[in-house]
């Protein structure tokens, strides 16, 4: 590693020295990283971005342009880490690393130093290693900060429906203040008639992405098993606008008025994840999303299963971009993924879990659709597969790594 340093009076330094790391844990080495297609005078970098692997279970890393390992985190988590506004992370993990219950939320930093520490009951009975019968997760899939820094996470509320509700949480004093049930805004004949799973539970919309529109107070949401995407105003939990492949005609009455109707050529949504909104302008939105592109249950049964892509909407307009279609089958993936754009408008996209599982592929790509980046991670433990995949600095411009330095 090499220091510059500039004094007060102009003058400079340089020293380079290096540093010996510990082995990485064994669920990151046993991972194989393979870069290719990389140019990174078109990466969206700078000084010190990396690209965080934030994988469905186990132990969470970032990989630099090489490929190489920069940075990891000891604590297993699941689905959920974000950087939230001044600059830490907040990140689902569990108290220990024996139990299946993912129920401890920290609040930290690069160093791996805790500031904060949210603790959840399931609201099962455990056995003595800790291991729920049947919850393995009350927050599972999606959580933002707010702009009062309060969180707002999505859940499940230990009822026979599961991954139906979200929870806005005090950052003061870690008690619920808000809940929103999808149940009661929704019409009741998409969960009643909804099947069990296996574990006994409805599932029924599998929210997997909340955003929030600072700009009028609304939430976006993803709902997997209803191939669907929704605005609410977050004050009233009134639906703003619903776009499905559920046709108009199917929906009661009262919901019609909320449908949106795509121009000619613009895809349904199957299985998506990953929505978040790019800009509001006036009446015009423009959103990003992962899609899956699988019939689940109103999705296009057509192209089901012949790509997955990155997409983005203006919504009542009939501007669209996407990238995927062109990489057909091979980079189809039927759960999990996301989208994200970049500070340059690149786009990085998430094929998490590409051949089944055997590999995660992630690709940035410039507003062509030229690829500027592509990794892929191979031999992932079980369920360690990337579930997202952000472009991150690793430090902000005001990161104190030592409070005591002068």
């Amino acid at each position: 590693m090499t220091i510059n340093v500039t004094y007060k009076d102009g003058t400079t330094a340089t020293k380079t020295i290096q540093i010996k790391t510990g082995a990485l844990p064994k669920y990151i080495k046993n991972a194989t990283i393979t870069v290719k297609n990389t140019d990174k005078s078109k990466m969206d970098i700078g000084n010190n971005k990396l690209t965080i692997i934030n994988r469905t279970t186990k132990e969470p890393f970032a990989i630099d342009a090489d490929g190489n390992v920069r940075w990891y985190s000891t604590n297993y988590s699941q689905h959920t880490i974000e950087q939230i506004s001044n600059g830490h992370m907040l990140i689902l993990t569990k108290k220990k690393e024996s139990s299946r219950v993912y129920n401890d939320l920290i609040e930290t930093d690069v160093l791996g130093r805790v500031y904060k520490e949210y603790s959840f009951d399931p609201g099962t009975k455990s056995n003595d290693s800790g291991n729920a019968k049947d919850e393995t997760t009350v927050i599972h899939h999606d959580l933002l900060e707010l702009p009062n820094h309060d969180i707002l996470a999505t859940v499940s509320d230990g009822s026979k429906y599961k991954e139906d509700v979200m929870v806005q949480i005090s950052h003061k004093t870690g008690k619920v203040v808000k809940v929103v049930d999808l149940k009661r805004i929704l019409p009741s004949s998409m969960y009643k008639k909804y099947k069990a799973g296996s574990d006994g539970k409805i599932d029924w919309f599998h929210q997997n992405s909340v955003d929030y529109d600072e700009s009028d107070n609304s939430i976006m949401i993803s709902g997997r098993n209803q191939d669907m995407i929704i605005k609410l105003d977050y004050k009233t939990d009134k639906i703003i606008w619903i776009y499905s492949g559920k046709t108009k005609a199917t929906w009661p009455k009262k919901y019609r008025d909320k449908i949106l109707t795509p121009t000619q050529g613009t895809t349904i949504t199957g299985g998506q994840h990953g929505l978040y909104l790019l800009k509001h302008d006036g009446d015009s939105e423009d959103v990003i999303l992962y899609d899956n592109n699988i019939d689940v249950t109103n999705g296009d049964k057509k192209t089901s299963g012949k790509y997955s892509q990155a997409i983005e909407y203006r919504i009542d307009t009939k501007n669209m971009w996407s990238y995927g279609k062109n990489l057909g089958k091979t980079n189809f993936t039927s759960i999990i993924g996301f989208a994200e754009r970049e500070s340059n408008s690149n786009t990085l996209i998430d094929f998490g879990f590409k051949d089944n599982g055997k590999e995660s592929n992630i690709i940035e790509v410039d507003s062509e659709g030229n690829q500027v980046f592509n990794v892929t991670m191979k031999n992932a433990s079980s369920k360690a597969y990337a579930y997202r995949a952000y472009r991150v600095p690793f430090y902000s411009s005001s990161y104190i790594f030592d409070v005591n330095s002068k």
